[in-house]
């Protein structure tokens, strides 16, 4: 049989599933889907290059829909790459080896807002900004609030372990999802238990969360509420002192202070970023703090906050620049104020432990703009995502003028990140944070996990003994 001939055969097996409105394969909708917000791909597509695009796309309605495409991706073994919103920028969702693009975006309806437990269930395909507005509706908030939420889903927050703007305070999306349906690579479909806090065995729903797809497809999803606070103050702060600023922050969040957001913005990135976005021309480590919740108890932990960095050099810029920081915090990412061709760029991104943070942020500085010195590099970088033990680095390298070859560009970009993921990882740093790892940095997993990669890799073949689910991602091969 030639293989157009069982591309149609295929294709009408899906079509039967979902029916002939939703499922493609025409050449534009599938350069659409060839890429998502990776550089390489994008330069690629930039540069003049061909992308190995997906075979079909598909828009499933239901979990069951899902089961039975798997069941048939199973029987012909090709790959299966879910799709949310596109919006991710690590390559997770690129189809590098072709396959069926799982475009979950009809999976997108509140299903139930509990007012009493403060939960929200709803399906995995549901715009992350669209969900926010239902449970706005009833006083509540969902406090995760990434850059991407106006185009991510809330599957999109929770397969890469995500992180939003006041994770400081309310955590992670992986801490704050309670319970999920997924649809596993044989076509199953599992429920996780209600609530994740229990002595009943292992809380095994962990797994997919961060598997980006290579482990199942997430479906529903039960999240935590909060009441939309009755106030949120915002400040800024001034240091001359980059490791004065991150002391500040350390005890803010090591006395429980409960900062809603601590954004530092190294002095590279106060002179240019901060400058461009917002407009202030400060010298030094600008810093950005939020409290929120009941007015009295926020006043007080912000009196508190400031206090704190007073006593560690830094001046008090007032409420103006910190509100007008939060009414503009997502300018940093969109254009016309955002990264953007023909600039090579990427986020480098990091997570490590108090101890460990200074000494990460100054060697993967120093390794970059000392290997790289001749392509006139910028390292910047600031920390956004605090914890009890420790903080990220949201470090990014910057060449404005990047070789025009676009095989020379993706090698040059691909050593640029060798040299900051290994500064990373020698210096008790993870790969990263909140992106994800996707396609960009698969080949540092092994590294990362080193005597536990094996058993990871067992879990793998013992869900998806065939890798059709999202091959060539977090460190996993391609088909078997």
């Amino acid at each position: 049989m030639s293989a157009g001939l069982q591309q149609d055969m295929i294709y009408s097996e899906l079509e039967e599933i979902v029916g002939s409105a939703y499922i493609s394969n025409s050449e534009s909708e599938k350069l659409v889907y060839s890429t998502d917000w990776f550089w390489l791909p994008q330069m690629w597509l930039d540069r003049g290059e061909r992308l190995r695009p997906p075979d079909y796309i598909v828009r499933p309605s239901s979990a069951e829909e899902i089961a039975e495409i798997l069941k048939i991706a199973n029987s012909y073994k090709i790959p299966v790459i879910p799709w949310g919103g596109g919006s991710g920028s690590q390559g997770g969702a690129v189809p590098v080896f072709g396959g069926i693009m799982l475009d979950v975006k009809r999976l997108n309806k509140v299903l139930e807002i509990d007012e009493r437990s403060l939960t929200v269930t709803a399906q995995a395909g549901i715009n992350g900004t669209q969900l926010e507005w239902a449970v706005n509706e009833k006083n509540l908030t969902l406090p995760h609030y990434p850059a991407s939420a106006n185009c991510a889903t809330l599957g999109g927050y929770l397969a890469p372990r995500g992180s939003g703007t006041i994770s400081t305070k309310y955590g992670k999306a992986e801490d704050l999802v309670l319970s999920m349906q997924v649809v596993l690579p044989n076509g199953e479909i599992i429920r996780t238990p209600k609530v994740p806090n229990h002595a009943g065995g292992p809380d095994f729903y962990r797994l997919f969360l961060g598997s980006e797809g290579t482990l199942g497809v997430i479906t529903e999803a039960t999240m935590q509420l909060d009441y939309l606070p009755e106030t949120r103050l915002f400040r800024a702060l001034l240091f001359d002192d980059l490791s004065k600023a991150l002391e500040a922050g350390r005890l803010m969040v090591t006395r429980r202070l409960e900062p809603t957001v601590i954004r530092l913005y190294d002095q590279k990135s106060t002179l240019s970023q901060v400058k461009k976005v917002l407009g202030y021309e400060f010298d030094g480590a600008y810093m950005v703090i939020g409290f929120d919740g009941d007015p009295d108890i926020a006043a007080l932990q912000e009196q508190k906050a400031l206090a704190l960095c007073a006593d560690l050099g830094a001046q008090d810029l007032g409420r103006e620049p910190g509100e007008a920081w939060w009414q503009h915090r997502y300018d940093f990412y969109y254009p016309p104020k955002g990264l953007h061709f023909p600039w090579m760029y990427g986020t480098t991104e990091s997570v490590t432990t108090f101890s460990n943070i200074e000494k990460l942020y100054y060697a993967q500085k120093e390794a970059v703009e000392m290997t790289y010195h001749d392509w006139d590099v910028d390292y910047i970088g600031h920390f956004s995502h605090w914890f009890h033990w420790g903080t990220m680095v949201y470090s990014r390298f910057i060449i404005k003028h990047p070789p025009e070859d676009a095989h020379e560009a993706l090698k040059l970009h691909n050593r640029i990140w060798n040299t900051a993921v290994s500064a990373a990882l020698e210096n008790g740093g993870m790969v990263n944070e909140h992106h994800g790892v996707g396609l960009k940095l698969s080949r540092f997993m092994r590294r990362q996990y080193g005597d536990a990669w094996p058993m990871l890799e067992r879990i793998k073949d013992a869900l998806d003994p065939q890798g059709i689910m999202n091959p060539g991602k977090v460190g996993f091969g391609g088909l078997k």
